[in-house]
């Protein structure tokens, strides 16, 4: 009775207006369920009816768990083919982070480090952004959009509190304002469900679309007891860090307790024991050794009179990429014949990676070709940058060699060759002078302690000016006082 009284509110909300519906879907539990009750609602309604589309859209972030990535793709395509052929006007959509915001460039390419929860980056590129720009898409098209999503009460305290808060602003029957997304209402048809009722659900209703819910069932029993990883369309949404099929690259967890438990219940899934390996690697409490003393933009700052560090340096980015495609490499001839393909990281990634290196942080080596050969024995698929690079390989051996053991010295003589190789052909040379000034800026230090104590002294000199200048005006407030 209660499924019969919600499938009638879901399909007397979807008469009710022109505005398109987009579903968030991550192939778990709650969003299974939410999914199936709109197909039933849709399916009882007679065709002429059935007028607005209904969009399905999952994030991947392309670092997902592989086994729960390949399980929501098959998901989407038996569900697209079942849509069809049942002439119902849901149409599924997989998103993907656009290839300068994905987690491996971000991580190797620019050097971010593994994200921690303060300083979180990836949620924002990898999930909110892509979600955020379909809606945006489809609010600009239709004027408005209505947002249907599994996410429940029963989740946490938080949640409760969230949608609660949510329910008084509520400008229609069931269907809340979102205040990060404008023109874009909320409906969550299950937010009063418990774990219990939506399994129960699942277990009595066989899939619509023909997907099977009792192997859902086992997907979940063979991991941890945690929730699932929700669709992300702002930051007050629970990160996959928190849930049970997330990242299989998260940092914001202790441990990847779904991973660890998947390969502990079955032997069969012993070939992710590096994608773990890797993840744990990733998660060091001190990675100041990995890191640069100064930050990205070339600057030193100070924390306790310590540099606070920076991005990867460049030895531990190329040690990432290494053991990156020794994983990809590892799970091909190991993995079940799903995965016999996977791309951990893909050519568009490998490219902009190495667009980041050369490009942007001078290091025309070129050395992601080599590792790529190096690791996997197959020549890179990449483009070839040939006689673009400023200097051969011969010349830079030689200029390494005469650098010796200062790599300071090394990467400031090979940024201001390459800035001057960008302006050589230009008929007018703009802005050449102040590349080449932020260029010795980033590198006239002898070392780290010498940055660190120059640091000290600019500290020191800006503390003692401000503190003339407070001197200075309490003896002018004297002066007027007197005045007075």
């Amino acid at each position: 009775m209660v499924v019969d009284g919600l499938l009638d509110e879901i399909a007397r909300l979807y008469r009710e207006d022109d505005v398109p519906w987009v579903v968030g879907y991550s192939g778990g539990k709650d969003s299974t369920a939410v999914l199936e009750l709109v197909w039933l609602a849709l399916a009882r309604m007679p065709e002429a009816q059935r007028t607005k589309p209904v969009h399905v859209i999952t994030t991947d972030t392309l670092v997902e768990n592989p086994i729960v990535a390949a399980w929501v793709e098959q998901s989407l395509d038996v569900l697209r083919s079942a849509a069809e052929r049942c002439g119902l006007p849901i149409q599924p959509h997989r998103l993907t982070p656009a290839v300068e915001d994905t987690f491996w460039v971000n991580l190797i390419g620019r050097g971010y480090p593994a994200p921690r929860p303060k300083f979180r980056w990836c949620t924002e590129r990898l999930k909110i952004k892509p979600s955020n720009q379909f809606i945006r898409n489809v609010v600009r098209r239709h004027g408005e959009a209505i947002l249907v999503l599994g996410t429940r009460k029963a989740e946490s305290a938080t949640r409760a509190r969230v949608m609660t808060a949510l329910e008084q602003g509520r400008v229609r029957d069931r269907l809340s304002p979102n205040s990060k997304l404008p023109n874009s209402l909320v409906y969550t048809p299950v937010e009063d469900w418990t774990s219990d009722d939506i399994w129960t659900f699942l277990m009595q209703v066989d899939n619509p679309w023909g997907y099977s819910n009792r192997d859902l069932l086992t997907l979940y029993q063979g991991a941890s007891a945690d929730g699932e990883c929700p669709l992300v369309v702002d930051s007050s949404t629970p990160s996959c860090g928190d849930s049970r099929f997330g990242c299989w690259t998260c940092t914001l967890v202790d441990k990847d307790k779904s991973m660890t438990a998947m390969i502990l219940n079955d032997s069969e899934k012993e070939w992710m024991l590096p994608l773990l390996e890797l993840r744990d690697e990733l998660d060091v409490s001190d990675d100041r050794s990995l890191r640069d003393f100064r930050r990205m933009n070339g600057t030193v700052q100070l924390f306790h009179d310590q540099p606070i560090p920076g991005p990867y340096m460049q030895a531990a980015r190329e040690n990432w990429l290494r053991k990156l495609l020794a994983a990809q490499e590892y799970v091909r001839a190991h993995g079940p014949d799903t995965v016999r393909n996977i791309e951990l990281v893909t050519l568009a990634e490998l490219e902009e990676i190495r667009r980041l290196w050369v490009v942007e942080k001078h290091e025309f080596e070129d050395r992601l070709p080599d590792i790529y050969e190096e690791v996997t024995g197959r020549g890179y698929p990449g483009r070839d940058l040939g006689e673009r690079l400023p200097l051969g390989k011969v010349e830079l051996d030689l200029l390494a060699e005469i650098c010796g053991e200062d790599r300071l010295h090394f990467e400031t003589v090979r940024e201001l060759l390459d800035v001057e190789r960008r302006y050589r052909h230009m008929v007018r040379r703009t802005g050449v002078y102040g590349a080449l000034e932020k260029a010795l800026a980033r590198g006239f230090y002898a070392d780290e302690a010498d940055a660190v104590a120059r640091a000290q002294r600019r500290r020191e000199a800006q503390d003692n000016a401000r503190q003339v200048t407070d001197v200075d005006r309490v003896d002018q407030l004297s002066i007027d006082e007197g005045q007075l």
